[in-house]
């Protein structure tokens, strides 16, 4: 069972530049991405307080504001999955990217993050792998889904369009079937690039000034970014 889940993994998790101008402060950060990224912390704070479909909204209609760009463009991998501020410092990404901004979004509004799960669906229209957010207010429910493809937030049951294949959160893995309960396989840990996304953002945090300063240069050569950002 696990040999043949991580095998769909792999299959399903392939698919799915600029650099400032404006205007920088001494911290070497323009002032676009400084309002993006303090009306992104606004509303984290204002969201200690809302209710849960208060949350969902604001969160999907503040990320489904940014340009959608695939990887191989955005990050010139074939598979990327960036963190919450380099989605909002670069103003893009593709459907994994927004999902997990809008997850942590929820999650640093104080959500429980068992009501959450990333999902892996395949959209049928598009014939492809795509990520939506799921939000289950209880484990019994029709989770509600959060999508960039179709802004509105409706019920699983209601999106036709996508067929559900595994989710996870941070404390595990299941395999979803459209109209069945979903099964419980493993723990997330076994995802290589949901553990290297941890990881990244635990860099961020340790000096987040600096990382999203570098953000700002992310078509640039490392090296190069360095160079435009103060020590």
């Amino acid at each position: 069972m696990i040999r043949w889940f991580a095998i769909l993994c792999l299959a399903l998790l392939v698919g799915c530049s600029s650099t400032p101008k404006k205007e920088v402060t001494d911290t070497g950060i323009n002032q676009q991405t400084e309002e993006t990224v303090k009306a992104w912390k606004q509303l984290i704070d204002s969201g200690q307080n809302w209710s849960d479909m208060r949350r969902l909204k604001a969160t999907n209609d503040f990320v489904n504001q940014f340009t959608f760009v695939d990887d191989i463009d955005h990050w010139q991998q074939e598979d990327y999955w960036a963190t919450p501020l380099q989605t909002l410092v670069t103003r893009g990404g593709d459907c994994e990217d927004f999902s997990i901004a809008k997850y942590f979004t929820l999650t640093s509004m104080g959500m429980d993050e068992d009501k959450l799960r990333l999902t892996y669906v395949k959209a049928l229209s598009l014939n492809q792998a795509h990520m939506v957010v799921s939000y289950y207010d209880n484990p019994k429910v029709t989770p509600l889904v959060l999508d960039n493809l179709n802004t509105q937030i409706l019920p699983a049951t209601q999106r036709d369009d996508l067929y559900p294949v595994y989710s996870f959160n941070g404390k595990g893995l299941w395999v979803n079937k459209k109209q069945q309960s979903d099964q419980f396989v493993d723990s997330s840990e076994r995802i290589s690039l949901w553990q290297k996304l941890l990881k990244s953002m635990d860099v961020e945090a340790a000096n987040e000034p600096a990382m999203i300063c570098l953000y700002q240069y992310y078509d640039l050569t490392d090296s190069e970014a360095r160079t435009r950002c103060p020590d």
